[in-house]
């Protein structure tokens, strides 16, 4: 791999964040994860945007949907394990027409050693797809901004819902 590309690799939770910027998203909750932590340490660092932690996914659901009533725009960042936990919450994003825009990195892919993280990981795109959560889906640094950025107009100036899946390969498989 050329050092562009190494940077470029390096550097794709930083095209999310300029994203997240650039559609003046305020409010971003999370569920602490190692794929997200860069993006999620440059929010705490944001003065424009608020970090907000869960201890469950589908509180961010709640969250986003009283952000959007509140005028704010907000993103929920959290692993594909926790997609199962959000199903029952997102009919409130279905029945009220809520705007979400979720980023989720994905588990039980490319090389991925848990066997526990497969099972949801196999089924997290058709679980937001049951949903009727719009799917989009970035495998390569390059095609991360270009993602976000639609799935950001679909859900902000279109009032859809939409998860962006950050494959594996992306952001890597973990070792413990």
């Amino acid at each position: 791999m050329d050092g562009d590309r190494v940077a470029q690799a390096m550097a794709w939770p930083d095209a999310i964040f300029a994203e997240l910027r650039r559609w003046q998203v305020r409010q971003i909750a999370y569920v602490p994860d190692g794929g997200h932590a860069r993006l999620i340490r440059a929010v705490h660092a944001e003065p424009a945007m608020r970090a907000i932690p869960l201890t469950t996914e589908e509180e961010g659901i709640a969250v986003l949907s009283g952000a959007a009533l509140g005028g704010d725009r907000g993103a929920l960042l959290m692993q594909s394990s926790g997609v199962g936990n959000c199903v029952n919450m997102l009919s409130l994003v279905k029945t009220c027409r809520f705007p979400l825009l979720a980023l989720v990195t994905m588990r039980g892919e490319w090389g991925e050693f848990n066997p526990w993280q497969v099972p949801m990981g196999a089924t997290t795109e058709a679980a937001f797809r049951l949903m009727d959560v719009e799917v989009r889906r970035a495998d390569r640094a390059e095609e991360v901004a270009e993602t976000v950025s639609a799935a950001a107009r679909m859900a902000f100036e279109g009032g859809s819902a939409v998860a962006v899946l950050l494959g594996q390969r992306l952001i890597g498989a973990k070792v413990f």
